[in-house]
C-alpha cells in the first residue's frame, strides 16, 4: 500500500515537472532567463556539465583577482604623482606567496605606489574571498552555485536535502581543493622539480583531475570529495524544480532493513512489497515506520558488567601506574628545581666574586683582573655579557681593553648587538669629544679598535651564525694612522644576509667575498636567499675584487676609487651610487640598476652592462671601450668624453644622452704633414646598427659620420 502511493506521487511530480519544462521552453520570457539555452546545455552528459561548471567556478574566482590587479598595475605604470606607501596587507600577502612558492623576493623598503594601485590591489585580495564565500553559501543552502545552476547540476545529501555549510566546507575546501593541492605541493618540495613553478602547476592539475576521475570507479558516480562529505551530484532536471522554486526539503524513501528484537533470537524480515520502491533521491513524500527496537550494540558498561574480575584488574593496574608515575615525576621535578637553584646560587656567587675582583682600584692587580675577565666571559650567566660591554666602555688600561674585546668573541653572535651599539657610541664620542685632550682621544680610539677587532673575529669564526645580523651604521673602517690603527680583512668571507646599511667600510679588503648566497633550501633565486644590504655604506677605496654582489642593494653607496674588478654585480641595485674613479674591469653588471649613478672616470673595460639601467647616470670620461651595452637604458645619461670604441650599443635607448666629445672609434695618427691629427679607425668603431641617435645631444660631424657608417640612425645620415 505504501509503495503504490509512493509510485503515484512520483508519477504526478514527474508529470508536473515535465509540463513546467515544456512551458518554459515555449515561453522564452519566463521567470528563468535564457531557459532555452539552459535546456540545450542540459542535454550534455552530466560528467561534462560537472567539469564545465567547475572550470567556470575557478574562472570566476581567478577573474575577480586578476581584473583589479591588472587595473592596479596600469595605474602604477601611468601615474607618478601623489605616491603613497604600499599597503602593509599587500606586502604581507606578497611575502607569504613568495615564501610558499619559493619566488624571489628583492623588495628593499616600502615601495611608493599611486593610491588607486593600493585600492585595486587590496580589492584583488578581498574580491576572491567574497566570491568564494558567496558561492559556498549558495552551494550549502541550495545545492547549486551560479555555474552549477547554468549547467543543471545540483549537490545534495543522502536525504535529498541541500548539503549545508558544514558539508560544503568539507567537500570544497578539505577534499576538493586542499587535499589534492597539498599532495602536489608535498611532491613538488620533496623531488628535484622544486622550485620550478610550471611543474607545480602541472602536478596540481594532475592531482585535481585524478581526484575527480575517481567518480568513474564508483557506481554512484561519486568522487572522493563527495564520499568524504557524504554528498551526491545529480541532474537538476531529474532531481526536481529549480532551486528558486524548491521550498521544502525532500525526504526519500528509506530502505527497510531487518532488525532483531532485544532478548529474541528471531529476525524480522523486510516487507516483500517494498522491493519495488522508488529510487533514491526522487522527489517523493513518504511515511516511514521505524521499529521501536534497536540492534544490540557493544557497550563498555555491558562488557564491564559481564567481566567484573578483568575490570577490577585493569582499574587497579591503571591506578597503580598513574600513582607511581605521578610520584616519580614529582620527585624528578623537585630534584631538577633543587639542582637548578643550587647551580644558580653558585653562579651568582662566582659572578659577584669576579665583579668584585674587577672593580678593584689596585694598579698592580692587572694579571688578576685579566684572569677575572676571561673567567667572566666563560661563565654561563646572562649578566656577564652586559657587564663586559659596560666594562669595555669604561676601562682605561689598554692591555685590559684588548683582553675584554677578545673575551667577548667567545660569546659569538650573541655579542654582536651589544658590540654594535658600543661601536656606534664610541664613533660618535671620537667625533664630538675634546680634540685637544689627546689621552682621552687615544682611549676612545683603543676601545673602538677593540670593538672592531671583536666584530671582525666573530664574523670570521661564527660565519654560519651571522647571516641575519644587524651591523647597520657600524664603523669598521681600516686605517693605518691615528691612535689605534685597524685593518678590516674579510677575504673569501660569507657576508650574505648581513645588514651593512650606512656602515663605514673604508679601505676594507673584501676580495672574493660573498654578499649573496642561497638560504635553507640550498637553491638560488628563491624567497629565503641570503642577501646583504649595503645601502648608504661607505666603501671608499675598498677592494672587492671578485666579490659576489648579485641582487645586493647598494643604493647611494660610495665606491669612490674602489676596486671591483671581475666582481658580479648582476641585478644589483645601485641607484645614486658613487662609482667615480672606481675600477670595474671585467665586472658583470648585467641588468644592474645604475640610475642616477656617478661613474665618472670609472674604468669599465670589458665589463658587461647588457640590459643595465643607466638613466641619468654620469659616465663622463669613463672608459667603456669594448663593453657590452646591448639593450641598456641610457636616457639622459652623461657620456661626455667617454670612450665607447669597440663597445656594443645595439638596442640601447639613448634619448636625451649627452655625447659631447664621446669617442665612437679608436684613433690613430695620420700620414699627413699635420702629424698631430688623429683619425678614427673603422675596425675599432662601436657597434651601432639600428641605434637611433635622432634625439641624442651634442653630436659633432665626425661622430655623425661614424654613426652613419656603422648603421646608426640620424637625420643627417644619407
Amino acid at each position: 500500500m505504501l509503495a503504490s502511493k509512493a509510485f503515484l506521487c512520483e508519477a504526478r511530480i514527474s508529470s508536473a515537472s515535465r509540463k513546467r519544462e515544456r512551458e518554459s521552453v515555449k515561453k522564452p520570457g519566463s521567470h528563468l532567463p535564457n531557459r532555452s539555452f539552459s535546456v540545450q546545455l542540459n542535454r550534455l552528459p552530466l560528467v561534462t556539465r560537472r567539469c564545465a561548471a567547475c572550470l567556470l567556478e575557478i574562472s570566476l574566482v581567478a577573474m575577480s583577482a586578476l581584473i583589479p590587479y591588472g587595473i592596479g598595475v596600469y595605474a602604477k605604470n601611468h601615474s607618478t604623482t601623489g605616491l603613497v606607501p604600499l599597503n602593509p596587507l599587500v606586502i604581507t600577502t606578497e611575502k607569504a606567496i613568495a615564501k610558499t612558492l619559493a619566488l624571489p623576493w628583492r623588495r628593499q623598503g616600502i615601495p611608493q605606489v599611486p593610491p588607486l594601485t593600493n585600492l585595486f590591489w587590496c580589492g584583488a585580495l578581498l574580491a576572491p574571498l567574497v566570491v568564494v564565500s558567496w558561492q559556498l553559501y549558495l552551494l550549502g543552502k541550495t545545492g547549486q552555485t551560479l555555474p552549477k545552476r547554468w549547467f543543471g547540476v545540483v549537490v545534495v545529501r543522502k536525504t535529498g536535502a541541500p548539503p549545508g555549510l558544514v558539508k560544503i566546507l568539507i567537500r570544497e575546501i578539505l577534499s576538493f581543493t586542499f587535499l589534492p593541492l597539498e599532495v602536489a605541493y608535498f611532491i613538488w618540495r620533496l623531488t628535484g622539480s622544486f622550485p620550478d613553478l610550471a611543474i607545480l602547476l602541472g602536478l596540481g592539475g594532475l592531482t585535481v583531475l585524478g581526484q575527480n576521475a575517481t567518480l568513474f570507479f564508483n557506481p554512484d558516480r561519486r568522487a572522493i570529495h563527495d564520499r568524504l562529505a557524504g554528498t551526491f551530484v545529480l541532474n537538476a532536471n531529474q532531481y526536481g524544480l529549480p532551486y528558486r522554486e524548491r521550498s521544502q526539503k525532500v525526504q526519500p524513501l528509506r530502505q527497510e532493513k531487518p532488525f532483531k528484537v532485544e532478548g529474541s533470537s528471531n529476525w524480522t524480515k523486510p516487507n516483500p512489497s517494498a522491493t519495488n520502491k522508488p529510487k533514491l533521491y526522487q522527489r517523493v513524500t513518504t511515511i516511514v515506520f521505524s521499529s521501536p527496537f534497536r540492534f544490540s550494540e557493544w557497550r563498555l558498561w555491558d562488557w564491564m558488567r559481564q567481566h567484573p574480575g578483568m575490570t577490577l584488574l585493569i582499574a587497579t593496574g591503571t591506578g597503580t601506574v598513574l600513582v607511581l608515575g605521578t610520584f616519580i615525576g614529582l620527585q624528578v621535578y623537585i630534584q631538577n628545581q633543587v639542582s637548578r637553584r643550587v647551580s644558580s646560587e653558585q653562579n651568582n656567587q662566582v659572578f659577584l666574586t669576579l665583579v668584585k675582583q674587577l672593580t678593584t682600584t689596585d694598579v698592580n692587580a692587572t694579571a688578576e683582573r685579566r684572569a677575572a675577565i676571561v673567567a667572566l666571559a666563560t661563565l654561563k650567566d646572562p649578566r656577564s655579557l652586559d657587564f663586559l660591554v659596560d666594562l669595555l666602555s669604561q676601562e682605561k688600561t689598554e692591555e685590559l681593553i684588548d683582553t675584554i674585546g677578545q673575551s667577548l668573541v667567545s660569546n659569538g653572535n650573541e655579542a654582536l648587538p651589544d658590540l654594535q651599539r658600543l661601536n656606534q657610541s664610541l664613533t660618535n664620542d671620537l667625533k664630538t669629544r675634546n680634540q685637544n685632550n689627546s689621552e682621552e682621544q687615544r682611549l676612545i680610539a683603543v676601545r673602538l679598535r677593540a670593538t672592531q677587532s671583536a666584530i671582525a673575529k666573530i664574523i670570521t669564526l661564527y660565519n654560519d651564525q651571522v647571516h641575519n645580523s644587524d651591523l647597520s651604521r657600524i664603523d669598521l673602517s681600516s686605517s693605518s694612522t691615528g691612535f689605534a690603527p685597524f685593518n678590516l680583512i674579510l677575504d673569501k668571507a660569507d657576508l650574505s644576509g648581513i645588514n651593512f646599511k650606512g656602515a663605514n667600510l673604508t679601505n676594507a679588503s673584501l676580495r672574493n667575498s660573498k654578499f649573496y648566497n642561497f638560504g635553507q633550501d640550498k637553491r638560488f633565486g628563491t624567497f629565503d636567499d641570503a642577501i646583504a644590504d649595503l645601502s648608504g655604506a661607505d666603501l671608499k677605496e675598498a677592494n672587492l675584487t671578485g666579490a659576489d654582489l648579485t641582487h645586493v642593494s647598494m643604493n647611494r653607496t660610495s665606491f669612490i676609487r674602489a676596486t671591483l674588478n671581475n666582481s658580479n654585480l648582476s641585478y644589483a641595485q645601485l641607484k645614486g651610487a658613487n662609482l667615480s674613479n672606481s675600477k670595474l674591469i671585467g665586472a658583470n653588471l648585467d641588468q644592474a640598476v645604475l640610475e642616477d649613478a656617478n661613474l665618472s672616470a670609472a674604468n669599465l673595460a670589458d665589463a658587461n652592462l647588457m640590459q643595465a639601467n643607466l638613466r641619468n647616470a654620469n659616465l663622463s670620461s669613463a672608459k667603456l671601450a669594448g663593453i657590452n651595452l646591448t639593450n641598456a637604458q641610457l636616457q639622459n645619461a652623461n657620456l661626455q668624453n667617454t670612450d665607447l670604441s669597440s663597445s656594443d650599443l645595439r638596442g640601447t635607448n639613448i634619448v636625451g644622452a649627452n655625447f659631447q666629445g664621446a669617442i665612437f672609434a679608436a684613433s690613430e695618427f695620420s700620414d699627413s704633414e699635420n702629424f698631430n691629427q688623429r683619425l678614427p679607425t673603422v675596425d675599432s668603431a662601436a657597434r651601432l646598427q639600428g641605434v637611433d641617435f635622432s634625439q641624442a645631444n651634442n653630436l659633432d660631424s665626425q661622430q655623425i659620420t661614424i654613426i652613419c657608417s656603422q648603421g646608426g640612425v640620424h637625420p643627417q645620415c644619407p
